[in-house]
């Protein structure tokens, strides 16, 4: 290593950087000294002005009683001697002593510009339980000491942290020389002499090659400065690449799948590509020199065009691109739409020199959004207006009625029977009488009136300018008479009603979301009253249409409060009256609206979609009772249990099934699904796997409610059907009515030549039970045998009833 006098050279010769370190080092560790110093001093300077005062502290107590009782004694002796000792004390040089009442005793001396100190403090005398106040006693402290001491500290500190300081300063200075700065200047020089003759000689600095080295800031540095030195050498390989890149790109512009125009600061065009002249059919030699917006021939297109480039231009100018999309014209005036990007061409000065026309033709995009949004406010199936549309037109409808103080008539239609069509016929045959349904009712409407549908089955009629609430009664006669011909569905005739319900701006409501929830409240009522039929809505349906809001809101609910239980109703042997299986009937008890019956709630639950999970509920819970009736009783019952058409058609329905066999560890043959007449009429692929599937697992199946439906007995033999359970409404007139008696008759044949078990529902007589018994009825179910009952009461009917030992 260099001797200091070579270093110090070094840094007089040429090391600014190094100075001006050592400048920083020593203002700022000075004036961090001076700070640190002087907290230091007044902290020491403090102390000593407490211990001052902590001695005048301790003067007064040690001496204020001497001192009272000598004055109370009248001892001016003693009190002389005890006032020379408290004198004679450190820093004490002067003592007064104030005697009441006028009386007053001075000793020591306070010199002129010494600092002092005093403390003063009263002479009492207590005796005979009085206390009387004799004068007061001030002494007064010198701090010339104090100040001494003060100014020795003061010194001695900042003599030693400046010459610590200092030398601290050089010694990094010296470091800082030795391993960074001559470095510095190496790269220095080696960056002034680098040029492309010498670009293979490496930067390399005069320190040891170990670790730490290797990777502190200068070995990153010299690394990134040989890097560039390696880049410098790449760069001149890569220029002789540059001229063939420039062709590349010239060709990709050529061959670009977008039309590019390329204007001067002028927006005069000075070159086009290939497919801009495909595009629009103009070449470079028609267009060159031409404004973008000049190309049109004709006059009001040009003037058109030119008023858009003025915007463009503008718009460039002040936000530094443009993007939109403008209706342009071919050389041979076919129009089509072109998607543009204008943007500013720079040069290294940033100054614009061309501006940059990108083009593409999207006139198919365009004609596929406009579907979209036709889609989007259609109905994709029927044609008509969706319920945004919808909206939309009732709410101009309604503020034009408001101007012209005239009437708006709002009708909800909702299709009769509609879900058992489509369940029975299949979705294309309900699609047909949808289409069909929207085609009658827009005949009944004039031009200035709207139909919609807003979904499902349900449409919405907006009647603007009405004179009198009957003209809407007026055309939902007109309507209703449009549904009475029969439909052709599939061949077949099938009548489909619809239940209508009016509500009139502004007698019923002076708002949109109103109006809707009044028509729809008095569609319900409609449907309510046989369908096939209008309402007008009163206030009185609000609390109807509330009341079902009401019930769905709960019932949503109903299986988490375990407000719903299942009734049993036994099935027996019609000869013997043994029972032999047992059918699950789904109750709901809500605190707050009391015990519901199943016509009122399970249609609701159907249509909300409810029923799939209360029906796997159902499952659940009766193959658990069917098997705590064997564990607990002995007795091996099966268990019938009715399965709606939403529930049979859930994706899910099979696992629901085996899942709740399997959890409950029933067979699945002592299961029966109970599932209506028009499920079997729905002759669909669906239809007929599921309940394949479900026979190959070895669970019973049952059509339930037989007669009830359009029955079509062939195919029952389509189906794997193992029971036919004959409605109650054919058993209650079987004994009284020939008709009814013939039919029983001969349903009983007719399963049983398809090998099917029958059983008779709604049993009430003993003539009935006799009439069956002689007919050969297989099973009967009513409440001469048992009503329906809990679980905990049916338990209690199989242990006491004779007939309940199969």
């Amino acid at each position: 290593m260099p001797r200091l006098s070579e270093r110090l050279q070094q840094f007089r010769s040429g090391s600014p950087l190094s100075f001006r370190l050592l400048a920083y080092i020593l203002i700022f560790s000075s004036l961090f000294t001076l700070v640190a110093s002087a907290i230091q001093i007044y902290s020491d300077f403090r102390r000593d002005l407490t211990a001052v005062e902590n001695r005048m502290k301790v003067v007064e107590t040690g001496y204020a009683a001497s001192l009272a009782r000598s004055l109370w004694a009248l001892d001016q002796h003693l009190l002389q001697t005890q006032m020379e000792g408290i004198l004679s004390l450190p820093d004490i040089v002067h003592l007064r002593l104030r005697i009441l009442p006028d009386s007053e005793l001075v000793m020591g001396s306070i010199e002129r510009g010494i600092p002092t100190r005093s403390h003063s403090f009263d002479l009492t005398y207590s005796s005979n339980r009085t206390t009387s106040k004799l004068g007061t006693m001030t002494i007064t402290t010198s701090l010339e000491r104090v100040y001494s001491d003060l100014e020795d500290r003061v010194l001695m500190v900042l003599t030693t942290q400046f010459l610590k300081t200092f030398f601290i300063s050089i010694l990094i200075i010296m470091i800082f020389q030795h391993f960074v700065a001559r470095h510095l200047t190496t790269m220095a020089n080696y960056a002034r002499e680098l040029s492309i003759r010498n670009l293979s000689r490496p930067l390399v600095l005069d320190r040891p090659d170990n670790q730490i080295n290797r990777t502190d800031e200068l070995a990153k540095v010299t690394e990134a400065i040989n890097q560039m030195r390696e880049r410098l050498n790449e760069d001149i390989v890569r220029q002789e690449h540059d001229a063939e890149e420039i062709r590349k790109l010239s060709k990709a512009v050529e061959q670009s799948p977008s039309s590019v125009m390329i204007c001067d600061r002028q927006w005069r065009i000075e070159f086009v590509n290939h497919k801009f002249t495909q595009l629009t059919g103009y070449h470079t030699d028609d267009i060159t020199g031409k404004h973008p917006g000049a190309l049109s021939n004709e006059q009001i297109q040009s003037r058109d065009n030119n008023q858009l480039w003025q915007a463009i231009r503008l718009q460039v100018q002040r936000v530094g691109v443009w993007q939109g999309e403008i209706n342009s014209i071919r050389k041979n005036g076919e129009r089509f739409w072109e998607q543009l990007i204008v943007t500013p061409i720079r040069n290294s000065a940033g100054r614009v020199t061309n501006y940059l026309i990108l083009g593409e033709d999207i006139s198919i995009r365009k004609r596929y959004e406009q579907q979209l949004l036709r889609q989007a406010n259609y109905d994709v199936l029927t044609g008509l207006p969706n319920r945004m549309l919808a909206l939309d037109r009732l709410k101009l409808a309604l503020a034009q009625a408001r101007r012209e103080r005239s009437l708006v008539g709002v009708m909800f239609l909702d299709l009769d029977n509609f879900k058992h069509i489509n369940d029975t016929m299949g979705h294309d045959a309900g699609d047909a009488l949808l289409t069909e349904a929207a085609r009658r009712i827009s005949s009944c409407l004039r031009g200035t009136s709207t139909v919609a549908r807003l979904g499902g089955d349900e449409f919405l009629v907006i009647l603007p300018g009405l004179s009198s609430p009957e003209a809407a009664s007026q055309v939902a006669e007109r309507i209703l008479q449009t549904f009475a011909p029969p439909h052709r569905l599939n061949d077949q005739e099938v009548f489909v009603t619809t239940s209508i319900g009016i509500a009139i701006f502004p007698t019923d409501s002076d708002n949109s979301g109103n109006l809707l929830q009044h028509a729809d409240a008095a569609m319900y009522q409609a449907k309510n009253k046989g369908k096939s039929a209008y309402e007008r809505f009163t206030p009185e349906m609000t609390e109807v249409s509330h009341e079902r809001l009401q019930m769905e809101t709960r019932m949503r609910r109903a299986l988490e409060l375990e407000e719903f239980e299942l009734n049993f109703q036994p099935i027996v042997d019609t000869a013997t009256g043994k029972i032999r299986l047992a059918e699950v009937l789904l109750r709901w008890n809500n605190p707050s609206m009391g015990r519901i019956m199943p016509d009122r709630f399970i249609p609701l639950a159907e249509e909300t979609g409810l029923i799939i999970p209360i029906g796997a509920w159902v499952l659940q819970e009766a193959c658990k009772a069917a098997i705590h009736w064997e564990q607990n009783l002995g007795v091996a019952l099966n268990i019938a249990v009715n399965v709606s058409p939403r529930q049979f058609r859930d994706p899910g329905f099979i696992e629901v099934v085996m899942g709740a066999l399997e959890q409950a560890g029933l067979k699945a043959d002592r299961l029966e699904l109970e599932i209506t007449e028009r499920l079997i009429l729905d002759n669909s692929i669906e239809t007929a796997d599921i309940l394949t599937q479900l026979d190959a697992a070895g669970i019973r199946l049952s059509v339930d409610d037989f007669g009830t439906g359009y029955s079509a007995l062939s195919y029952l033999k389509s189906y794997p059907f193992d029971t036919l359970k004959i409605d109650k409404s054919f058993i209650g007139d079987v004994v009284e009515k020939q008709d009814d008696a013939a039919l029983v008759r001969a349903i009983i044949n007719m399963a049983h030549s398809l090998g099917l078990t029958v059983v008779a529902e709604g049993v009430e007589t003993e003539p009935q039970t006799q009439f069956l018994v002689r007919h050969g009825c297989d099973y009967s179910q009513g409440y001469f045998y048992a009503r329906p009952a809990p679980a905990l009461e049916f338990e209690q009917w199989l242990k006491t009833n004779e007939r309940a030992t199969p």
